[in-house]
């Protein structure tokens, strides 16, 4: 985008990466609604698409504002017009330096947990996100014991109501043939390549897109497909190596059948951990998948940002951070504008595209001397996925984010097949839950950018029988 605002002045990427993500096979769904794949591309293809855009492989070592000076890993210095912050967020590791807890954020820390799902006969995930989902769903013939702090799987996404509906799909044999993946992955070759690998553990990847795990062969050394086993409310207390373990003298579990007896285990593992609800397992890895933080270190030290309560750097309604000429988007910023009612910030993919769109229109106006009007991506939030294998759409408040005990909850559900979900607030709608081909999307969109007084249709909202889009089209 900036490439395009400003053709005549040079533009520098600073990357710690020998690739970046492009954004493939985007489509428009809705107002607010976009889908789209996220792929690995040498960076050289940017640069020939635009001839004023210069790739610096480097990650950045110390950011100078009041010289408005950048120092790369690599020594060099830069000096910058204007700045625009997009380092993203780096895994919350549960345990930071245990080697037998790997963290799942970007494409290079995927393919580590695949080498190592080859080998294990059980793992424990920790972590309730999009990406514990995902994983725990794609990994076959392996035990898994997922540990969760909330009562229902997913909550970020869901509520206890959905997380039902989905449960099915993670105890049924797989029988949807994964489609091929279209991401491709670019190493580097030679003596860079081990160098990398012995850095690879600290440095960040990128983020991972909605559709990593496709291509990536998630199955472990056992015959069978899921076997999942989930702990709730509960967090990891401890994590033993097998001597510490053994020490302890304490009885850790096996993975827990159907009749609920469960019985101490005899195998030696090489880590075991302990829970917040007492039981122990042992395994051979754990995969941390407990969210990420925003990626502030670098640029903090000796530089007065305001930063947000979730750590990320603040921005305000323009994208600006409280320093003059630099800016931040995606996950490493915080928003602290006053939000439209029905959107709030939340770290996907959708959103750090969104919001890098507009930061270069806000970097474009404050040059020109513009006025610029919040994008209308801001409006609703909205965002697209996939989990189980079923569509899933999450618009505006769908969990009554921030609404108190002042709203109402509709649903319709069909086992198997579709689970809506719509918030309600004095007789308008707030947010809602889609999963499954619904097609609901654009009308309950609209529905929540219009506000209409809905009261007079009551339940018939979700009746099936009732073709709601006709009425409101």
């Amino acid at each position: 985008k900036l490439a395009m605002e400003f053709p005549s002045e040079d533009i520098f990427l600073m990357t710690a990466s020998p690739v970046i993500k492009a954004i493939t096979n985007f489509k428009q769904v809705s107002k607010t609604l976009e889908e789209f794949d996220v792929e690995e591309q040498p960076s050289s293809l940017l640069e020939k698409r635009y001839p004023n855009i210069k790739v610096i492989q480097s990650g950045v070592k110390q950011l100078k504002s009041d010289d408005h000076k950048i120092f790369t890993e690599d020594g060099k210095e830069y000096i910058y017009e204007k700045l625009c912050l997009c380092a993203g967020a780096k895994p919350k590791l549960i345990f930071e330096g245990n080697p037998y807890v790997l963290g799942i954020r970007d494409t290079d820390s995927a393919q580590a947990f695949q080498k190592n799902l080859a080998q294990a006969e059980r793992i424990v995930v920790v972590g309730n996100g999009g990406i514990a989902l995902e994983l725990v769903y794609e990994i076959q013939g392996c035990e898994v014991i997922w540990a969760i702090k909330d009562k229902a799987i997913g909550n970020t996404f869901f509520d206890a109501g959905a997380a039902e509906f989905l449960i099915p799909k993670l105890t049924a044999e797989k029988q949807e043939t994964p489609i091929e993946c279209k991401r491709t992955k670019y190493t580097m070759e030679g003596s860079e390549e081990k160098e990398r690998s012995l850095a690879a553990s600290d440095k960040l990847g990128s983020a991972l897109g909605p559709d990593w795990h496709e291509g990536l062969h998630l199955k472990g050394t056992k015959e069978f497909c899921h076997k999942v086993h989930i702990e709730i409310l509960c967090e990891v207390k401890k994590i033993h190596l097998q001597q510490e373990f053994i020490q302890l003298q304490r009885t850790s579990l096996t993975f827990p059948k159907e009749e609920k007896n469960v019985e101490p285990d005899e195998v030696l593992w090489p880590v075991y951990v302990e829970l917040t609800n007492g039981k122990i397992y042992g395994c051979n890895f754990i995969v941390s998948a407990t969210g990420v933080v925003p990626n502030v270190k670098p640029f903090l030290d000796g530089n007065n940002f305001a930063v947000g309560e979730d750590g990320g750097l603040k921005v305000d309604k323009h994208m600006h951070t409280s320093l003059p000429d630099i800016y931040a988007a995606g996950d490493i910023c915080t928003a602290s504008w006053e939000p439209s009612p029905v959107w709030h910030q939340m770290r996907l993919w959708t959103q750090a595209r969104q919001m890098g769109w507009y930061a270069a229109k806000c970097m474009a106006a404050d040059t020109f001397g513009e006025l610029i009007d919040m994008d209308f991506s801001f409006e609703l939030f909205a965002h697209v996925t996939k989990f189980f294998n079923y569509k899933v759409v999450v618009l505006g408040k769908y969990n009554a984010q921030g609404l108190g005990l002042d709203h109402e909850l509709m649903l319709r559900c069909t086992k198997g097949q579709e689970y809506v979900k719509v918030v309600m607030q004095n007789g308008r709608m707030m947010g809602a839950v889609l999963i499954g081909e619904t097609d609901l999307e654009e009308t309950f969109e609209n529905l929540i950018l219009n506000q209409m007084d809905l009261s007079a249709y009551g339940e018939d909202l979700l009746n099936p029988d009732i073709d709601i889009e006709d009425y409101f089209d």
